[in-house]
């Protein structure tokens, strides 16, 4: 599960940040509790998003203190949008529920999201 939700910051910074190299060098902590492990990973990334609208954060990697199918604690390692060494491809208005999906199977976790442009 960890795995997919690192995952899924990564495919975020991906839309946002291209293929820019992010550092590991500042970290941040997110915590969260939500209903459902779908919701979960939409406040997940909404968490990350916000990161990078709030304090020009771009992600870079995730530690996972704790996860299960309703509650996370990360430490977020990334770096501040440098102009210089980053080239910034879209903006995401949010995370969105639509054809949202979380499941384990054969203990594999996949996790599939789409996000507003």
């Amino acid at each position: 599960m960890a795995e997919a939700f690192r995952n899924a910051a990564h495919g975020l910074m991906s839309v946002i940040a291209g293929s820019s190299k992010i550092d590991s060098n500042e970290e941040r902590v997110i915590s969260l509790v939500a209903l459902d492990c779908e919701n979960l990973l939409v406040r997940w990334l909404t968490e990350i998003l916000f990161l990078y609208d709030a304090e020009k954060f771009l992600t870079a990697d995730a530690k996972f203190d704790m996860l299960n199918n309703i509650s996370l604690k990360a430490t977020v390692l990334g770096q501040k949008y440098d102009p210089l060494n980053h080239e910034l491809k879209l903006d995401i208005k949010a995370i969105t529920y639509h054809k949202l999906m979380v499941e384990k199977l054969d203990d594999i976790w996949t996790a599939r999201v789409f996000v507003d442009i």
